[in-house]
């Protein structure tokens, strides 16, 4: 795509399944990405990978819910690579319960990590990218957020409120040159999902109850997500912003 090599990419969670394909996406593009993962073994194998093919990446390990380590990293890729030019809020963590058998300490990592991160991503790049009048932040929610998911309810209200605050911070930096959208992965077959339904009493049921539900037929997988991803980075959506794009397999298709 337009406008993808050279660029500066901070990609969190870029040590999971979804955050890798990412990351590997964007280093064929000729892009430098800094791999932003809390596991340095997670990060340092993206890395690995991606200089095995050619590409830029380095590793940085980060707890995307503190604020000064946010802020350290990113600095650390300004040093390294230079100003940051596009940002993907990809980490995440979930809890499958219903509402009235979680927590308030889950209730607290889920929007640690769900929320706070990206809010403490978008306040390390985006003075900088506001004084340059360029920058690309894509905003990783879910189908959840969207219509609901029963056994995500403060998962979705986080990713819900990040769609809010994509379409809020759009508005706000629109004439700085900076475009800000989403995308909502559905039902993905990560690590993640693999826990939950190995959890569950009859996981060959669960899963293919999952697959039925996607009017493609299947569950997503992370080779699925980069493509949507990197047109919202790229020159190609140029005069894009504030939007919401599902990639669910016909899921969900909210207007």
């Amino acid at each position: 795509m337009r406008g993808l090599r050279d660029k500066v990419v901070i990609v969190t969670g870029g040590g999971g399944g979804i955050g890798s394909a990412i990351c590997r996406r964007f280093a064929a593009e000729g892009a430098k990405v800094a791999v932003f993962d809390i596991s340095q073994a997670g990060a340092n194998a993206v890395v690995a990978t991606i200089k095995a093919e050619g590409g830029i990446a380095a590793a940085f390990v980060c707890d995307i819910s503190d604020h000064a380590a946010v802020n350290t990293a990113v600095k650390s890729v300004r040093d390294l690579f230079g100003p940051v030019d596009v940002l993907v809020n990809n980490a995440g963590w979930d809890v499958f319960k219903p509402f009235l058998k979680t927590t308030p300490e889950e209730w607290s990592k889920l929007i640690a990590i769900n929320l706070v991160g990206a809010l403490n991503l978008h306040h390390a790049v985006l003075p900088e990218m506001a004084e340059q009048k360029q920058g690309r932040i894509i905003n990783i929610a879910s189908d959840a957020a969207r219509v609901g998911s029963s056994g995500e309810a403060v998962y979705a209200a986080c990713k819900a409120g990040l769609i809010g605050l994509t379409k809020t911070l759009a508005r706000e930096h629109a004439r700085d040159g900076i475009t800000l959208n989403v995308v909502c992965p559905g039902p993905t077959d990560t690590p993640l999902l693999n826990d939950v339904i190995n959890a569950a009493a009859n996981p060959d049921k669960l899963r293919e109850a999952y697959r039925r539900a996607v009017p493609m037929g299947r569950l997503g997988e992370a080779d699925d997500l980069p493509g949507a991803i990197l047109f919202f980075a790229s020159d190609e959506s140029s005069f894009i912003t504030g939007q919401v794009l599902s990639v669910s397999g016909g899921l969900t298709m909210a207007g």
